[in-house]
C-alpha cells in the first residue's frame, strides 16, 4: 500500500465566532462538524472546547493559541476546515492562518440562518460574515475551498459530500507535495512525445529518482528460484488473473524475479509512482513484459506508467489520490465508428485489474509478440473495462512556457463492443471533439491517465488553487472572475 494510504486525512477544525453574537450555535456547529467527519473516517485535530470561550476563535489572543497548537501537528495536519455559525472574527482567522504559516488548504464554510429566527438574540449574519473573513484571505494571498452552497446545514447530506470532496483534494495536494517518482529506464526511443522536464517537475516538489535497465535486469537476475519472497510473487501472479494452459512456469518465474525486483528498488526509494522502459530492451535481454508488474503496483495504490512516461505517472498517481482508487495510463487510440463523442482508449495490458472490473487475463503482448516471438512477451493483463463512471487527467511540462499543465474532465466507460487485443475502454466525453483540439493544439500527448468515480472537480481544486497548475477543465463551469489571490 502506498504511504499516502496508510493514515486517514487529518484536518484542523476552527470554529470562526464574534463575541456580541449568541454563542449557542458555536457548540452545535462543532459537533455537527466532528460527526460528519467521523462517517468519512476523517481524523479532526482541534483544541479541547474549554480551551477557549464557546470553543471558538473570538480574537488575537485565540488565534495564537491555535496557531500554536496546529503547529505542533505541522506533520500530520493535511488541511482545514473554518466554520462560521455566525459572522466571526475576520481578523482573528487572518491572523490565525498567518500565523500558522502552514501552506494546506482550507474549505471555509458558514452557517445557514433560519427566517423565523433574525431577532437580535437569534441572528448569525454567518453569510456576510464569510465575505468578510474571504476577502481578508484575498488580501493576504490565502488561497481556500468554497462549500457547494454560500451557507449549509453543517448536519445534512451536501455537507458532508463537501467535506469528503475537499478531504481527497487535500490527500492530493499532500501527495503530490514532495511526490517521489521512480523512472526506470531510459526514454523509449521511438516516442519523443514522452519527453519532460526534470526541473520544471522539482519546481513543484516532485523529484524523479532514475535507474538504468539494466542495473534491475542484473537484480532481477540475481533472485533465487526458491527465494520465499519470489514464490509469494509467483502466487499472486497466478491468482491475480486467468492464465492460459500453454504459459510455462519458468516464463512466470521470470515475470516474477523481474516484479520483485522492481518492487524493492521502488520500496528502497520511497517512491510513489513509477514509470518504467517496458520494451523492447526488455524483452529482448531479460524475456518478459512489464504489464503485470505495472498493474499489480496500480492495484496496490502505487501507480505504474508505460514507456518511461513520467508525467503519465504523475497524472495517475493524482487520480489515485484524489479517488483512493487504482488508475490506468491509455492511449486515447481509436475512433468508434462515427459517433462523435466516443473513442477506444487502450494500451497493451498494464491496467490494475479493479480497473478493468473482473478478472484479466493474462498472457503475451499481441503486437511486439509477433515481431520478436510470444515467449519472450509474457506478463500482459487483458480486458475489457465494464462500464461506468470515468475521470481522465493529464499533466505535462510545458518547456517552453516554463510551466507545468494539465486537463481534466469526468467522462463515462460504455459496455459497447470492440474486437481489439489487449486492455480496452470504449469511452464516451461530451464534446469529445473539442477536446482532442485542446490536446492537439496545447502540444500534450497522447497519453492520458483514467479512474473510475468522477473526481475531476476534488483533483482540479487541488492542481489550480493550491498546486497553482494551469488547468482546463472540459466539464467545468468559466469562473465569472478567473483569478487567483497572488501568493505571499
Amino acid at each position: 500500500m502506498n504511504r499516502n494510504f496508510e493514515r486517514p486525512i487529518s484536518l484542523g477544525l476552527v470554529i470562526a465566532s464574534r463575541a456580541f453574537f449568541s454563542p449557542e450555535p458555536c457548540a452545535q456547529a462543532r459537533e455537527d462538524v466532528l460527526k460528519q467527519m467521523n462517517l468519512l473516517g476523517i481524523s479532526c485535530i482541534t483544541l479541547p472546547f474549554d480551551a477557549t470561550a464557546n470553543g471558538a476563535i473570538q480574537s488575537v489572543d485565540d488565534a495564537t493559541k491555535y496557531a500554536s497548537f496546529f503547529k505542533e501537528h505541522r506533520g500530520t495536519l493535511d488541511g482545514l476546515v473554518i466554520v462560521c455559525p455566525n459572522f466571526g472574527d475576520e481578523i482573528a482567522i487572518a491572523e490565525l492562518i498567518n500565523r500558522t504559516d502552514l501552506k494546506i488548504p482550507i474549505l471555509l464554510a458558514a452557517c445557514n440562518d433560519e427566517i423565523e429566527a433574525v431577532d437580535v438574540h437569534s441572528r448569525r449574519d454567518a453569510f456576510c460574515g464569510k465575505i468578510s473573513i474571504a476577502n481578508n484571505f484575498w488580501q493576504c494571498g490565502i488561497p481556500f475551498t468554497e462549500t457547494t452552497e454560500h451557507t449549509m446545514d453543517l448536519d445534512k447530506v451536501a455537507f458532508g459530500k463537501d467535506l469528503d470532496r475537499f478531504s481527497r483534494t487535500c490527500r492530493t495536494v499532500r501527495g503530490i507535495r514532495g511526490a517521489r517518482v521512480g523512472a526506470i529506464g531510459a526514454r523509449t526511443g521511438p516516442f519523443q512525445t514522452m519527453r519532460y522536464s526534470e526541473k520544471l517537475l522539482q519546481n513543484s516538489g516532485i523529484t524523479v529518482q532514475t535507474v538504468d535497465l539494466s542495473e534491475m535486469m542484473a537484480a532481477a537476475n540475481e533472485i533465487r528460484d526458491e527465494a520465499p519472497e519470489l514464490l509469494s510473487v509467483m502466487k499472486r501472479i497466478s491468482e491475480y488473473g486467468f492464465i492460459p494452459p500453454h504459459i510455462t512456469k519458468e516464463q512466470i518465474t521470470v515475470q516474477a524475479k523481474w516484479t520483485l525486483a522492481v518492487n524493492r528498488w521502488i520500496e528502497e526509494n520511497e517512491c510513489d509512482t513509477s514509470a518504467i522502459q517496458c520494451w523492447r530492451s526488455l524483452q529482448d535481454n531479460f524475456g518478459c513484459a512489464t504489464c503485470v508488474t505495472m498493474s499489480m503496483m496500480g492495484e496496490d495504490l502505487s501507480p505504474s506508467a508505460c514507456e518511461v512516461d513520467v508525467m503519465g505517472a504523475v497524472s495517475m498517481f493524482a487520480l489515485t489520490l484524489a479517488s483512493a482508487a487504482p488508475a490506468a495510463i491509455l492511449d486515447w487510440n481509436n475512433n468508434y465508428g462515427r459517433v462523435t463523442d466516443k473513442c477506444v482508449c487502450t494500451h497493451c495490458g498494464n491496467f490494475p485489474a479493479s480497473f478493468i472490473g473482473e478478472k484479466p487475463e493474462i498472457s503475451e503482448l499481441d503486437v511486439l509478440g509477433e515481431v520478436i516471438g510470444r515467449a519472450k512477451c509474457f506478463g500482459a493483463v487483458k480486458g475489457k473495462v465494464q462500464a461506468g463512471d470515468m475521470t481522465y487527467f493529464r499533466i505535462s511540462s510545458d518547456d517552453q512556457n516554463g510551466t507545468l499543465k494539465a486537463y481534466i474532465g469526468d467522462g463515462l466507460f460504455t459496455d459497447d463492443p470492440f474486437g481489439m487485443d489487449g486492455g480496452i475502454a470504449v469511452t464516451q466525453v461530451a464534446k469529445l471533439r473539442k477536446l482532442m483540439q485542446f490536446v492537439t493544439q496545447n502540444g500534450f500527448e497522447h497519453h492520458v491517465a483514467m479512474v473510475r468515480g468522477h473526481h475531476a472537480d476534488a483533483l482540479y481544486e487541488a492542481v489550480t488553487r493550491y498546486l497553482r497548475i494551469p488547468t482546463y477543465h472540459h466539464n467545468g463551469e468559466i469562473e465569472p472572475i478567473p483569478t487567483l489571490p497572488s501568493l505571499v
